[in-house]
């Protein structure tokens, strides 16, 4: 299918006044968490909240700092996450995708809010 990448909005709940900060981020359904480079946790002055053990897709583990909260926008979504630090660029996996509720649109490559609750997020509970 190819990379995808949406553009989305990052923001430091805590800071309400703080600007949010606009970026390109890839979105990979492989993918479970949301990750972040150093330099956006600096900017957005989140909180190292503990360490976490990552595998990354060569099977390498490492150990990233793990920092929160992150509020994401995505069109008329938003989700609150925490973030792993690392890595060159956004990346906004299946677990905030999923909560956001949207949906990867193979033939344009580009995401896109679920066409099936298009006015607001829809949650399987049960």
């Amino acid at each position: 299918m190819g990379l995808v990448y949406a553009n989305i909005k990052l923001s430091n709940p805590v800071l309400p006044l703080q600007a949010k900060i606009e970026c390109s981020a890839l979105v990979d359904s492989g993918a479970l968490r949301l990750c972040i480079p150093e330099h956006l946790a600096i900017q957005l002055d989140l909180k190292t909240l503990e360490n976490r053990e990552v595998t990354l897709a060569d099977g390498k583990r490492h150990l990233v700092p793990y920092a929160g909260p992150v509020r994401i926008e995505f069109e008329n979504r938003n989700a609150f996450f925490g973030a792993m630090i690392l890595g060159d660029e956004v990346l906004l996996g299946a677990i905030p995708m999923g909560d956001m509720d949207v949906v990867i649109h193979p033939a344009t490559r580009s995401l896109r809010v679920n066409p099936d609750s298009p006015n607001i997020a829809m949650a399987k509970i049960k």
